[in-house]
């Protein structure tokens, strides 16, 4: 026991003695402007720069706050690795840093992230000493021309004809999706399926019915592209070939290519969809059936 106690306290004093010579290798943020001046100047213009703030780096050790002790470089600046340099170091050591203060709200899912478990790090998004942006130190001027630097399909779908929110400047990428992680592969801000993102604003939508729609159920994807298409109401395919990617049995007013006698010339064919007649295609509370009708 004796000996258990004596390792101990030879521990913690070898503790104090390393926390007091870290302490010490601390320099001061005047110390680092006096050869980063362009660093520091453009620090102070960034929310990480307001020594005000006492949750921010400045109100701590400043430029050490994040880039850790300076003794070593300043003794020898021919070993820049001597610092934390966040281009050379790994990702997931660049976003430790961050996560250190950044603990709270949106941050908190991070680790294990679809973006953490690709190598991506805050600084692959955000830049602490240069944003462009008005919110967020994004490294571009907004939010989704940051996400459409690497999502390349969503950007042009984005283009396609079809009325888009987020290319109207009414939503943005985060509206619907936390960067940061959240509990789906997705990273849906709202729930775990891709339903309870959508009725979180088209809540006219989300039932419960007393006749369900198979594919509303499914997924609200199942018939639309919420990244953009060239149909209306962002359709995956022009009705009524939408509908017939299921409903393929023949014989319906509706079915030009099938055995029916009926005429093409038709009021109920020319210029008509399956919605025509079933309005209520998310799902009804009509006793008439199943059958979604107006």
């Amino acid at each position: 026991m004796k000996r258990l106690l004596g390792s101990l306290a030879f521990l913690i004093l070898l503790a104090g003695s390393a926390a007091s010579a870290q302490t010490g290798d601390y320099i001061g943020q005047d110390t680092c402007v006096g050869c980063h001046d362009t660093e520091g100047n453009s620090l102070r213009q960034t929310l990480h720069g307001k020594a005000q703030n006492p949750r921010t780096p400045a109100a701590a050790q400043g430029c050490e706050t994040c880039h850790g002790p300076g003794k070593a470089h300043l003794d020898d600046p021919s070993k820049p690795d001597s610092i934390r340099r966040f281009g050379s170091i790994k990702p997931r050591e660049a976003s430790e840093t961050c996560l250190s203060c950044h603990t709270r709200a949106n941050h908190t899912q991070w680790k294990g992230s679809m973006h953490d478990v690709r190598n991506l790090s805050c600084t692959t998004c955000h830049s602490v000493h240069s944003p462009k942006s008005d919110k967020s130190q994004l490294k571009t001027a907004t939010i989704t021309t940051t996400c459409v630097a690497c999502h390349t399909t969503e950007v042009a779908k984005l283009q396609r004809l079809g009325h888009m929110p987020v290319r109207e400047g009414k939503m943005e990428c985060i509206s619907c999706h936390n960067p940061h992680g959240t509990t789906n592969a997705r990273m849906l801000r709202t729930g775990n399926w891709i339903n309870e993102a959508c009725t979180g604003c088209h809540a006219e939508k989300r039932g419960p019915f007393l006749w369900d729609h198979a594919p509303v159920r499914e997924g609200c994807n199942t018939c639309h592209d919420p990244h953009g298409s060239n149909n209306d109401r962002m359709l995956v395919a022009k009705l009524p070939m939408l509908c017939q990617r299921c409903h393929i049995g023949t014989k319906h007013p509706s079915t030009i290519y099938d055995g029916t006698k009926l005429d093409a010339r038709s009021n109920r064919l020319i210029g008509r969809g399956c919605v025509n007649c079933h309005a209520q295609i998310h799902g009804s509370n009509s006793p008439a059936g199943n059958t979604f009708l107006r």
